[in-house]
């Protein structure tokens, strides 16, 4: 399963990146407007530290308005990703999109049946929002689960990107489930580390070390 870092804070990606730990980038309107960036500038400064997809996300309602955003954003780098919200108005930009061969992620995805249409119109992504699902009492996991066995029934190429990741148990479900990528705040990714045997462990041999004055340099 591939990460993709779900910030637009060039320092936070910087130092995933230099770990292996980064295979992408995910923005969206709200992450640009906490960056206090231009959307143009930091999108472009994103695109070369990682080598993998960076979405950028159109801010536009009208298809039309929506497909000269995406072919803006798309002419920022190769690695681009236009990502476009789940309406009809975004099927038919993606459409477009993707015939011209921009990578398209389709966001905001609640349901096995959008997934699907957006499939039908050649997304790149399609992003399905699990953490927004269980806020509603509905099992996020569960849609990834059935996205992935449409998508493997009929030999759709678009990879599931599990989004709105809110915990390290959320990364490890989606890795078991089968999803292509998660996209998740650089917190997050970095709680995967945490375990508290591992913690007692190192404490216990620590305490053996400088009980025994080992020393290596």
């Amino acid at each position: 399963m591939k990460f993709f870092v779900d910030t637009a804070e060039i320092d936070q990606i910087k130092e995933l990146n230099d770990l292996g730990m980064v295979d992408g980038v995910t923005t969206n309107p709200s992450l640009i407007a906490k960056s206090g960036r231009d959307i143009l500038e930091v999108t472009k400064e994103i695109c070369g530290i990682v080598d993998g997809p960076v979405s950028a996300e159109v801010v536009a309602l009208e298809a039309d308005d929506m497909l000269a955003e995406g072919r803006k954003l798309a002419k920022i780098a190769p690695n681009i990703a236009v990502k476009v919200p789940l309406t009809w108005a975004g099927l038919k930009t993606c459409k477009t999109l993707s015939d011209e061969g921009t990578m398209v992620n389709v966001t905001l995805c609640f349901s096995a049946n959008q997934a699907l249409l957006a499939a039908k119109a050649g997304a790149t992504f399609i992003s399905p929002f699990i953490g927004r699902l269980d806020d509603l009492n509905m099992d996020g996991l569960e849609l990834i689960e059935d996205i992935r066995t449409i998508y493997d029934n009929y030999g759709f190429e678009t990879n599931i990107l599990a989004a709105s990741i809110r915990s390290a148990n959320h990364m490890s479900e989606c890795a078991k489930i089968g999803a292509d990528v998660a996209t998740a705040p650089p917190a997050v990714i970095k709680a995967m580390a945490n375990h508290v045997l591992t913690d007692k462990g190192l404490d216990a041999f620590m305490a053996d070390a400088k009980k025994a004055g080992i020393k290596i340099v």
